[in-house]
């Protein structure tokens, strides 16, 4: 019976033994991969903060997706101070401060270690019209009214000089639009759409009077009056179908077309000059 407690106590220490040296080689896992987790760390961090690991000049960032715009423009736009550790770069701030730029739909910054570089991808707006200043036009700070500027399909306005390698391709666009203001600037999206379908050549839009909306087509002047999408859309048709005017009228002598009602459309002719 004493044989068999003292067997018995004999094993349970062995076993509290057991116990405690595999608590104690845990413990000492934990703490290498603990040290080598922050050795690796503090290595990274090291690496990247070292003078070979700096962006130091413009030539590091890699520029996709230019179409229009010039990477000179881009990367004027970009609020990067040189040099700068890579680490310190701070890819979603400079996204959204790109995206804050009138030209730019859309920027994804990415960081690249090895060459230490910067990578970003754009997504221009694309000019469909230029955008001339009117004569009565609320002055506001997004539409700049005093300036030459450029327009995407939904309106929004993009400073001229922004687009320099337009000057040299043939993406110049072909439609004039004046006087888009913040009054007109909603309806566009539907104006552009719509002129953009059109069978007839136009070449510009006048939105400067609230009554009177003038296009310059092929067939010259068309006074079309207040802007009303139904009514523009019926005001186009019946313009195409205009092809063909009476061959009794010489084009010089047609002042504009008047469309107000398309329902029946009217030609203002030129006052006949006088005889000496």
């Amino acid at each position: 019976m004493a044989t068999l407690t003292s067997t018995t106590s004999d094993e349970l220490k062995s076993r509290r033994l057991r116990l405690k040296r595999r608590r104690q080689l845990l413990i000492l896992q934990k703490l290498w991969r603990s040290l080598l987790v922050c050795s690796m760390a503090g290595g990274m961090v090291w690496l990247v903060t070292r003078p070979d690991w700096v962006i130091t000049s413009p030539d590091q960032v890699n520029i996709q997706g230019v179409e229009h715009l010039s990477e000179a423009t881009i990367r004027d736009l970009m609020p990067l101070d040189y040099p700068q550790p890579l680490l310190e770069v701070k890819p979603k701030r400079l996204s959204q401060a790109l995206e804050a730029q009138a030209p730019i739909a859309a920027a994804v910054v990415t960081r690249k270690l090895l060459p230490p570089s910067l990578t970003l991808e754009i997504q221009e707006r694309q000019p469909v019209a230029i955008a001339l200043p009117g004569n009565a036009i609320i002055a506001t700070s997004e539409a700049r009214p005093d300036g030459v500027g450029f327009v995407d399909a939904q309106g929004t306005w993009m400073p001229h000089d922004s687009y320099n390698n337009l000057e040299t391709t043939t993406h110049l666009p072909t439609l004039t639009v004046i006087g888009l203001s913040d009054r007109t600037r909603p309806h566009w999206p539907d104006i552009y759409t719509l002129l953009s379908q059109a069978t007839i050549e136009i070449f510009e839009i006048d939105l400067q009077s609230p009554t009177n909306l003038i296009l310059h087509t092929e067939l010259g002047e068309v006074h079309l009056g207040g802007y009303s999408s139904n009514r523009f859309t019926q005001q186009l048709d019946v313009l195409a179908q205009m092809r063909t005017l009476p061959t009794h009228i010489q084009p010089s002598d047609i002042d504009y077309i008047d469309l107000q009602s398309p329902d029946a459309p009217a030609l203002q002719l030129n006052s006949p000059t006088p005889s000496n």
